[in-house]
């Protein structure tokens, strides 16, 4: 693809934007970056690009659209909003950050998507592969932009991409030669019109793969298990029956079979990972591995060491005899739902954020059954009261710190304080990491509070 000359508008300037404006602007494109920001708030990406030769125009809610030859856009942009469509329906292509991406990608392809458990998923693939000799490049929705990756790439031997559906929804040649689907459960009901519309955003991972490729696929899943009937090599996972092919638990040990005859036992004691959840993102993960290549005897290595990510089902502390979970990337009804049924013991669970149009109602029967009382904090806390009403007890706080002093007041020795939001966290925070890292301060401070 031929990008010297073209006119290019970059829409946002977040770190995705960026990549994308940088690597256009190297490539000899002539680069207009836009976001409604002021540039007053933009002082660290103008000077990232500074030097490059981009336009700018910035402060606005509508740029100037007509006349480039490519409209692309960061992840968190709609591209439903009406100039947008105006652009699309005048003849300019609008892409995203990884349709630009897939048409310079030379090395094969692994991709993850899924509702939960992506990034966890991606990472652990990068892990057993690297184990097993490989040279992975692991990035996409995950941190690193895939389009950052590329001037790396010739010394690679696997590009790993976490791909969520705003990236697919504007990825029409995204083509990985293997990709996992995990769940599909109800997300960015505020972006999608429906749950079915979301459906097919995640099932449009597959859309270009060949015959040869290979789809791995949630067989407990009545949204992804379907996807394997369109053909292609399918590999399935299932926590919860045995399978003639693929990956399944058995007697204490995770099966894993494959076609070649590779036939692998990892006994469940030895992985690192906790919660049956996890135990799915794992089989995915070593399905798309074992099929790269990856040694299963590494593979055995990596999971007897690898404990998960930061804010994901993450303990931080014990206080009094109360444990202490950080679970702020629970950012959706499905997440939460997985994460109360880890613990057996009673639950405080502490909730709400920036609603994503959720049905939390879908956590009814989980927080009777398993929760013992309710802190709710930020923009959906009435509503999250209203819905959960007469279910538990229900309290509202007005900051983190507070949550976690109310939820600790609550709680006896043997019990568990959760914070798994349900919800988005830019009502107070600048994102998923900083609400958690605010709960874990809290939660320190406390700490050294009863100590004292």
């Amino acid at each position: 693809m031929e990008l010297s000359g073209q006119k290019i508008l970059v829409v946002g300037l977040a770190r995705t934007g960026v990549a994308c404006a940088r690597f256009l602007a190297r490539a000899g494109a002539r680069v207009t970056v836009t976001d409604m920001a002021p540039p007053g708030e933009l002082k660290e990406p103008r000077r990232e690009l500074q030097g490059l030769g981009i336009n700018e125009e910035l402060g606005v809610a509508q740029p100037s659209w007509q006349g480039y030859d490519l409209l692309l856009l960061s992840p968190g942009v709609p591209p439903e909003l009406p100039w947008i469509k105006a652009a699309q329906e005048a003849g300019i292509p609008v892409w995203g950050e990884l349709e630009l991406a897939a048409h310079f990608f030379s090395r094969p392809l692994l991709a993850v998507s899924g509702t939960n458990g992506k990034t966890t998923t991606t990472t652990l693939v990068g892990e057993l592969l690297r184990a097993s000799g490989f040279k992975p490049l692991v990035g996409g929705n995950i941190g690193t932009p895939a389009v950052s990756l590329l001037e790396q790439q010739q010394d690679a031997d696997f590009l790993v991409l976490e791909v969520s559906s705003f990236q697919l929804d504007t990825a029409p040649h995204f083509h990985p030669q293997a990709a996992a689907l995990l769940n599909i459960s109800p997300d960015h009901l505020d972006r999608y019109p429906d749950f079915a519309a979301y459906t097919a955003s995640k099932a449009s991972l597959f859309r270009c793969q060949n015959p040869g490729d290979l789809k791995v696929l949630n067989y407990d899943d009545p949204a992804v298990r379907p996807l394997g009937e369109t053909g292609g090599r399918v590999f399935y996972f299932s926590s919860s029956q045995p399978l003639k092919e693929g990956a399944w638990l058995e007697n204490g040990e995770l099966r894993i079979l494959l076609p070649d005859k590779l036939n692998e036992r990892f006994p469940l004691e030895k992985i690192r990972l906790p919660g049956r959840h996890n135990l799915e993102n794992v089989m995915a993960a070593l399905l798309l591995a074992l099929d790269a290549g990856a040694a299963p005897g590494a593979c055995r290595e990596v999971l007897a060491s690898f404990s998960g990510l930061p804010h994901r089902l993450q303990w931080v502390a014990q206080i009094g005899g109360v444990d202490f979970y950080d679970d702020s990337k629970g950012t959706n009804v499905g997440a939460v739902a997985r994460s109360l049924t880890f613990f057996e013991q009673p639950v405080i669970l502490i909730a709400g954020g920036r609603d994503k149009d959720s049905d939390f109602r879908l956590l009814s029967n989980l927080i009777r059954e398993r929760v013992k009382a309710l802190v709710l904090l930020g923009e959906t806390r009435e509503l999250l009261a209203r819905t959960w009403n007469g279910l538990v007890p229900a309290y509202l706080a007005d900051d983190m710190a507070a949550a976690v002093t109310r939820a600790y007041e609550l709680a006896k020795p043997g019990e568990v304080v959760l914070l798994s939001p349900a919800c988005a966290s830019f009502d107070m925070f600048r994102d998923y990491a900083h609400r958690g890292e605010t709960f874990q301060k809290a939660v320190e401070e406390l700490g050294n509070g009863t100590k004292s």
